[in-house]
């Protein structure tokens, strides 16, 4: 029992002493050390430039964006200016008054031949009924017409007759004053383009294609102009693609406005459209440029009416004039009773006058509508559109 006892007191005192070193032993371990202050960091050398050797880095000079050239990328957008258009230059054209005296050389180089044929014959000895003849053909060949010949051969005779002698001079004044009588000289020839009682002027130029009516409008622009009247163009010949800027070309030559629609737009319209510009700029005269109608076709016969009747709900108008080429001869007239129907011509020019047109076409139309020979055209020049002028074209007929 003792020795239980002792045995169990030695293991209490050995589990006390181990016990005691363990705990002495945590006791005495040493603390962590503390954290190491941050040495000073020297900066690495800068990495050598290609090229260079490795060395301190030297102080370089400093380039903004806009200085450096970045690789790739687009060009730079050059932003350029719009092209300043400058207005057309006006012309002055000449003055109408005497202009077709100043052009008669031109006139008379193609038309004195029937001048000259008709002296020659009127000049022989003896007038039989052969050369009576020769005189009428010559005339029927300068497209005077028939009715017109035979008037003129008539009186012809009776003056010869009763004047007996015939020197060279007196058979020319003779012709020359027979001739006048024909064309007449008591006619209002006068483009009327001032009513009296408004403002302005409406006139529509109406002709078959190929006649020359743009460039007559145009060159009729440029006759009013000269004589201090204010113009509006109206390009009403819709069907042909260039008729419109062909007439603004007129019309800016000598400060003309043009007012023109839609290609194939309703003619009409743009007929009715300019006469109303025209009165809120308070021009003088309105000229209606209309499409070249061929005279076979009533369908743009009585669109042509139609443009007519429209244009009068502004106000009537003043002057239609149909344009004819001349060298078309006995065929024009054929032309020119169609549209004196249609429209009720006031006025006639007669163009290409200079070519191979034969004098008496002047007559013969005078007499087929009743209606004056007004203008004509003596060549491709701007200002070769003249005012009839009966003495000048008869002496340019006979020759001096």
């Amino acid at each position: 029992m003792e020795t239980v006892i002792l045995a169990v007191v030695i293991a209490v005192v050995v589990l006390g002493a181990l016990g005691g070193l363990i705990v002495g032993s945590r006791r005495r371990k040493p603390l962590p050390p503390p954290p190491p202050q941050a040495p000073d960091i020297t900066a690495p050398p800068a990495e050598p430039h290609v090229g260079d050797e490795a060395e301190t880095p030297r102080d370089e000079p400093r380039r903004t964006i806009e200085e450096v050239d970045l690789p790739g990328g687009p060009a730079p957008v050059v932003v350029e200016e719009p092209p300043v258009v400058e207005a057309p230059e006006i012309e002055i054209p000449e003055p109408t008054a005497g202009r077709l005296v100043r052009l008669r050389a031109r006139l008379s180089r193609s038309q004195n031949a029937l001048g000259k044929g008709l002296l020659t014959l009127l000049s022989r000895e003896h007038l039989d009924e052969d050369t009576w003849e020769e005189i009428e053909d010559t005339l029927l060949t300068a497209d005077v017409g028939v009715q017109p010949t035979q008037e003129l051969v008539e009186r012809l005779r009776e003056r010869v007759r009763v004047l007996g002698t015939r020197t060279p001079e007196e058979l020319r004044g003779l012709l020359r004053e027979e001739l006048l009588t024909l064309i007449g000289t008591d006619v209002d020839r006068t483009v009327r383009t001032e009513p009296e009682d408004r403002k302005p002027g409406i006139v529509m130029v109406v002709g078959v294609n190929g006649t020359g009516k743009t460039t007559t409008t145009g060159k009729l622009a440029r006759v009013l102009v000269a004589d201090g009247r204010s113009v509006v163009l109206g390009a009403a010949d819709t069907f042909r693609a260039a008729a419109a800027d062909q007439l603004q070309t007129w019309g800016e030559r000598v400060g003309a406005y043009t007012v023109r629609g839609p290609e194939a737009g309703d003619p009409a319209s743009v007929a009715f459209d300019a006469v109303k510009e025209g009165k809120e700029m308070g021009v003088d005269v309105v000229l209606i440029d209309t499409a070249g109608r061929l005279h076979t076709k009533t369908g743009l016969m009585d669109e042509l009416g139609k443009v007519k009747r429209v244009v009068e709900k502004h106000a009537p108008l003043d002057e239609v004039l149909l344009v004819l080429d001349a060298t078309t001869g006995q065929n024009g007239l054929v032309q020119a009773r169609v549209f004196a129907e249609v429209v009720d011509i006031t006025g006639i020019v007669l163009t290409k006058l200079d070519g191979t047109a034969k004098g008496g076409i002047v007559i013969a139309v005078q007499r087929e509508l009743g209606v004056p020979v007004k203008l004509v055209g003596l060549g491709e020049g701007a200002d070769d559109l003249a005012p009839f002028e009966p003495e000048a074209f008869v002496d340019a007929l006979i020759g001096e």
